[in-house]
């Protein structure tokens, strides 16, 4: 892989878990950091440049639905759990 392709790689695996952590339920948050992180190493070996094109496309357009849920959950959102420590 190119390193051009590596930094975009990079790049929007930061802005996947940057964005999941803004979601105000600590359920959604933990899930989508943790399927993020998953999908990622899964894939971490693949050298096809159309599979990878195809996969950084998916990836983005993740990254869109994961930001407009992330504004809806703030518009709906509610108390704190225990586990977070403020109640």
């Amino acid at each position: 892989m190119a390193a051009s392709s590596k930094l975009r790689v990079l790049g929007l695996y930061r802005a996947l878990i940057r964005e999941s952590r803004k979601f105000p339920s600590y359920n959604y948050r933990e899930y989508a950091v943790m399927r993020v992180r998953d999908a990622f190493r899964e894939h971490t070996g693949e050298t096809d440049p159309n599979e990878i094109h195809r996969l950084l496309q998916k990836a983005q357009d993740t990254l869109e639905v994961i930001r407009r849920q992330v504004v809806i959950g703030h518009l709906y959102s509610s108390r704190k759990l225990v586990i977070e420590g403020e109640l």
